[in-house]
């Protein structure tokens, strides 16, 4: 990037610390394209797999991801093996002559996948550093407005793309399940939030605890399921959003879609749901610690917003030639916030093991009710605007 402040991708110390020695070994004799040794340091962001960045002897920079130290919670999460799986797929159908620029899904290129536990302690993956601007704030309020509309624009093009592909041209027939993705979602995801909402804190022996009206969201879900024969399968990524994308450090445009951890088959109206969470929380029913622009964004009811969300989903139905509006959105934003409070559950009871890779896990443990509690709000009020409150006991 140029000498002008750096926007998101900061690193710094190493907290998961891996045995450097060994890696420098293992990539001397496997890894050509790296030069070692290298030098090691990690990413500030990486809530679930710590992600490192290397700079080899030529100044070259690549990024290392891997799985989280210690017993884990759920056996679903962290397959960082899954991630390179996808990449290596995009990466193939990208550089294929036959596919059309406005077809690529703009990722980092996937360099190598080491399965052998024995190196630093679990299985990593190496792939290409983009060096670019990571929005860590949703508001973008670090560019000017036209920078912010063309950015996220561009963000549900790279979607629009994702969402286009069929799973089974690229290789990926074998990838997850042909069954209809939410019911199977609402299925694994209950279960994993029933076992960590028994995970004790390691000093104070608490639980996590349960997300708020988990019952009576997940039986609102199992009775309002959408159809998915309208979109097909499709590759899901399971994180899309804003800070999960790399933009060009001059143009408004994505480069690369970042954090694979989730990625499976099933509907994209998930991504997309997902990616316009922020305009379905009410910034101003956010406690004084959650501010908007940190770890929970809030465009609903608000006047400054990048874009509006009509021109959002506009462009993603002109994109995917389907109609708009679409009215399984009520369902599958509702579904997102309660899916984002079941993966915030995860991080405050990683927390509570103290096996949480990130520098600000704590706040979870307070946050993670509260996006439960946007998720039932946006099971009520159906999108309309609503005032609603919070409950006061979080």
């Amino acid at each position: 990037m140029s000498a002008t402040k750096r926007i998101g991708g900061e690193y710094g110390k190493v907290r998961a610390s891996i045995d450097v020695a060994k890696l420098n070994r293992f990539l001397a004799s496997h890894v050509d394209v790296v030069k070692g040794p290298v030098d090691v340091k990690q990413f500030k962001f990486g809530q679930s797999n710590p992600t490192y960045f290397l700079t080899d002897t030529r100044g070259q920079r690549f990024v290392l991801r891997k799985k989280p130290a210690g017993q884990l919670l759920s056996t679903t999460a962290h397959q960082i093996e899954r991630e390179y799986t996808i990449l290596d797929a995009l990466h193939k159908h990208n550089i294929n002559p036959s596919t059309s620029p406005e077809r690529r899904v703009p990722i980092p290129t996937p360099i190598y996948l080491c399965e052998d536990s024995a190196v630093i302690g679990t299985p990593f993956y190496i792939m290409e550093f983009l060096d670019g601007r990571i929005f860590t704030d949703a508001k973008m309020p670090e560019v000017p407005p036209k920078t912010r509309r063309e950015c996220w624009l561009s963000a549900v093009r790279a979607l629009a793309a994702l969402g286009s592909l069929d799973p089974f041209a690229i290789g990926l027939s074998n990838f997850g399940p042909n069954t209809p993705y939410f019911p199977r979602q609402i299925k694994s995801l209950s279960r994993v939030s029933r076992a960590q909402a028994q995970a004790t804190d390691v000093e104070s022996g608490k639980p996590t605890g349960e997300i708020p009206r988990y019952a009576e969201l997940v039986a609102w879900y199992e009775a309002h399921l959408p159809d998915e024969r309208k979109t097909g399968l499709r590759i899901v990524h399971g994180d899309y959003k804003l800070d999960n994308l790399v933009f060009h450090s001059t143009e408004n445009r994505v480069i690369g879609i970042l954090d694979w951890e989730l990625c499976t088959l099933g509907s994209p109206l998930a991504d997309l749901a997902n990616m316009t969470l922020p305009w379905a929380v009410d910034a101003l029913l956010l406690p004084k610690e959650f501010p908007a622009s940190s770890a929970l964004p809030g465009f609903k009811n608000a006047k400054d917003v990048p874009i509006e969300l009509e021109d959002l989903e506009r462009e993603y139905c002109h994109l995917t030639k389907q109609p708009y509006p679409i009215k399984e959105m009520v369902f599958t934003r509702s579904w997102m916030l309660f899916r984002l409070s079941v993966i915030s559950q995860g991080i405050a009871a990683r927390y509570a093991r103290r096996q949480a890779s990130s520098e600000k896990a704590y706040i979870h443990v307070k946050l993670f009710p509260l996006i439960g509690q946007f998720a039932y709000i946006a099971q009520q009020d159906a999108g309309k605007g609503t005032r609603h409150t919070i409950s006061p006991k979080l």
